[in-house]
């Protein structure tokens, strides 16, 4: 992200424009942005995260920004309820040109291929021969991170398995175990101890469907337009389906799995003991995950999600103490915060940021 925002500053400069970033984050990606884009000159951010459905600290890092570049809507609803938002004014190409909007999350192609690198060097730290594989699992909400994991995979890196590691909102599980996609509704969505994955409709994911759909572009259309109308599609190959190509998953490497609180709070526990390492909720859904696909010979790296720190309230459920800080953030949650309460409502949001742009 922080590689984002100075591409971001120095191409504006140079063209002596300006950016309105509009975001959705469910926890992390959203304080991440924002840190990364306070301060800079000729762009502001607007970044919408679902109400109340964040850990304290997620909640202070972000609202207690006081930048005059940074806005934030809390939404009453879910993530999945901000992402929408966030597409549905993408899609309105002539708001989207008046008012200079881009985005910042995963859905920009940028943020991906950052993440490329980290495959990579997980590798080479992994291995000592080019011929040697190994496997990632990946926490996974908006599918982004995992989504670059492929992208590595389609680039001949040598990876094994791509394993997505879920909590409760076990949609992309749902989808890896039987090739039906089905999204959950609003009130469907659970609200976790790993919220930065309590997502329904993933971003990224429709980027690996084209590739197994070996790039029809039609195809994926007509499908995501499904999902809108129907909730979902089904590649299963049974009777009435969409398609047939749940057998070719594993082709790319594809596996998943589904973790929840109880698994959690062991995982943290267990790490604790062995190792003396204090992980956050998501790392040990990933674990937790990680730990059902291991093979004989073959490193498995398990992708750290987020200080546990952000997640300080199921930290001392598990373990009895409280989690490290990071030097500056030791009382962030009783700083004055700064934010909008607004329902979910495109005309609205619209409104807000016609309002906070000066254009």
């Amino acid at each position: 992200m922080q590689l984002l925002g100075n591409l971001f500053e120095y191409t504006l400069d140079k063209q002596q424009a300006e950016l309105n970033i509009f975001g959705a984050t469910s926890g992390d990606t959203g304080s991440a942005a924002e840190y990364a884009m306070r301060g800079k000159h000729g762009i502001r951010v607007f970044m919408l995260s679902p109400h109340l459905k964040m850990s304290s600290f997620q909640t202070a890092q972000m609202f207690s920004l006081q930048d005059d570049n940074i806005f934030n809507i809390a939404v009453k609803g879910v993530f999945d309820d901000c992402q929408d938002m966030v597409k549905a004014v993408s899609n309105d190409l002539v708001f989207k040109a008046r008012y200079k909007i881009g985005t910042v999350n995963s859905i920009n192609w940028a943020r991906v291929v950052a993440q490329v690198v980290y495959y990579f060097r997980g590798y080479l730290e992994a291995t000592t021969r080019n011929d040697q594989k190994v496997s990632f699992t990946v926490p996974s909400g908006n599918f982004g991170n995992i989504c670059a994991g492929h992208i590595a995979r389609m680039m001949g890196l040598p990876i094994d398995q791509l394993i997505a590691a879920t909590n409760e909102n076990d949609v992309l599980d749902e989808f890896f175990r039987t090739g039906i996609y089905r999204v959950r509704k609003s009130a469907e969505t659970y609200h976790t101890t790993s919220p930065s994955m309590d997502i329904s409709k993933a971003s990224n994911f429709e980027r690996f469907v084209f590739d197994l759909l070996d790039r029809d572009a039609v195809r994926v259309r007509a499908l995501f337009a499904k999902v809108d109308t129907a909730g979902g599609f089904d590649l299963s190959g049974a009777p009435g389906s969409d398609g047939d190509e749940f057998h070719k998953i594993a082709q790319f490497g594809f596996a998943s799995g589904r973790s929840c609180h109880t698994d959690r709070l062991a995982t943290i526990r267990d790490l604790h003991a062995r190792y003396g390492l204090m992980i956050d909720t998501h790392t040990a859904d990933g674990v937790k995950v990680a730990r059902e696909h291991l093979k004989a010979g073959v490193p498995m790296i398990v992708l750290e999600t987020a200080l546990p720190a952000k997640f300080n309230e199921t930290i001392r459920e598990a373990l009895d103490t409280d989690a490290e800080r990071p030097a500056g953030f030791e009382n962030i949650e009783f700083l004055p915060q700064r934010f909008e309460v607004m329902d979910a409502d495109v005309k609205q949001v619209q409104a807000f940021i016609v309002a906070h742009t000066g254009l």
